[in-house]
């Protein structure tokens, strides 16, 4: 059994009618603009503070669905369809969409060199395509930690300090055995899933993912450091600590709301979906550093389409809205980790404790995080073969794989789906 995480792959059917819009929004006036974004990321907010400063501007705001739903909706658009003005895209998404430069408007033309030195260089540089064409300007990026259940830990006479419990698992390892010690004291799972929260974490962890950093070439088969990632996640998946509950679904969320598991790999986005999601457990959570103490999961662009009928008013949106200001502003509405690496010193963000998680100080915690990430290439399939070895371990957790062949069953599984 293969099972799809909704995260990364929910179903679309991809027909003519999937394209939401009617394309150029506001009429052509120079000022308004169609924009297409995903759900669940309060995209609306940024929306309403730009329309607060700019009354004349009309904002058109389509939330096509998941982050998949939109670029799957956004290819779709590009192949004939009516393209909005601006879209956001996913970073996971955003390589197959830089090997089609001629489909975007070429940000440069609108200013991109100006600003980009604003942005963490590794981040700006996945929307570059191979001619400099500059395709997609970051809005976030994901930095990573792990939320605890703070009474769930002192009933299983864990720590709950939260450097306490960060020097519990300095590795991957550790994490597990401590997994296995609140199971053994409790007879409850410790971590939500095998996927997201071990593989998922310690895979963006590696100095070479799934392609060669200078050739460029897939290496997700013959890389130790993947094949170890895939093994923790395998590990995590028959140690008998997981509740079994991919991220996102109902059963997740029930899950969390009835304290069914007591960890979750969150990166920042997260933390007001946990807020949203468990309304009732506010003060009852806590952030520890991530396992391996770095890590990043989405993180996402804004992107002007070639045929967009409002390019420029689009690009004003782009350039206000993530500026280092506009994106600390943002993370103060949401906690979106900004991608502009000025504002990680400024008090706005260094001050900032969520009394929702025991007032941990949330943006030292994920720039913290961030900052020790090694970055690697991301390439045009990525986003597929993870999805492949997330399926093989679910697999595994959920559906009762064999543990022995989930690798070599993903690797057949992704030869299949990127055609070699």
């Amino acid at each position: 059994m293969r099972l799809r995480l909704p995260l990364f792959c929910a179903a679309v059917a991809l027909v003519a009618a999937c394209t939401p819009g009617t394309g150029g929004g506001g009429g052509g006036d120079g000022k308004s603009f169609e924009f297409w974004s995903f759900s669940a990321i309060n995209q609306k907010l940024s929306v309403d503070a730009y329309k607060q400063k700019h009354p004349d501007v009309e904002v058109k705001l389509t939330e096509v669905g998941s982050s998949v739903e939109t670029a799957q909706a956004l290819t779709t658009a590009l192949a004939g369809g009516k393209v909005p003005d601006l879209v956001l895209i996913q970073g996971d998404d955003l390589p197959k969409f830089v090997q089609q430069p001629q489909n975007f408007v070429d940000l440069r033309t609108l200013g991109a060199d100006d600003i980009k030195g604003d942005y963490l260089d590794w981040v700006f540089k996945q929307s570059v395509a191979k001619d400099g064409e500059v395709l997609g300007i970051p809005t976030d990026v994901g930095g990573m930690a792990m939320v605890y259940r703070t009474d769930l830990f002192a009933a299983a006479g864990l720590p709950t300090d939260r450097e306490a419990v960060s020097a519990l698992w300095p590795t991957w390892d550790d994490y597990i055995e401590t997994g296995k010690r609140y199971t053994q004291q409790t007879g409850k799972a410790f971590v939500d899933n095998a996927a997201t929260s071990v593989f998922y974490q310690a895979v963006n962890q590696v100095s070479q993912k799934y392609y060669d950093n200078k050739e460029r070439k897939p290496v997700y088969d013959s890389n130790p450091e993947v094949r170890a990632a895939f093994d923790l996640g395998i590990k995590a998946a028959t140690s008998g600590i997981t509740a079994k509950q991919t991220s996102f679904e109902t059963a997740w969320s029930a899950g969390m709301t009835q304290g069914q598991y007591a960890t979750v790999a969150a990166p920042s986005w997260m933390l007001n979906s946990i807020r949203t999601t468990a309304p009732d457990t506010k003060g009852k959570w806590d952030i520890a550093r991530i396992p391996g103490g770095s890590g990043n999961w989405g993180g996402s662009y804004l992107a002007i389409p070639k045929r967009a009928q409002n390019p420029q008013a689009a690009w004003n949106y782009i350039k206000e809205m993530q500026s280092p200001q506009g994106q600390l502003e943002h993370f103060g509405r949401v906690g979106a980790l900004p991608s502009t690496p000025s504002v990680y010193k400024d008090e706005k963000l260094t001050t900032t404790k969520d009394p929702f998680f025991s007032d941990a100080p949330t943006g030292t915690i994920y720039t913290d995080s961030l900052l020790e990430l090694k970055p690697f290439y991301i390439g045009p399939d990525s986003a597929t073969i993870g999805q492949e070895f997330l399926n093989s371990i679910t697999n595994v957790e959920q559906a009762g794989g064999n543990p022995a062949t989930a690798w070599d069953d993903a690797v057949r599984n992704i030869k299949t789906a990127i055609g070699g």
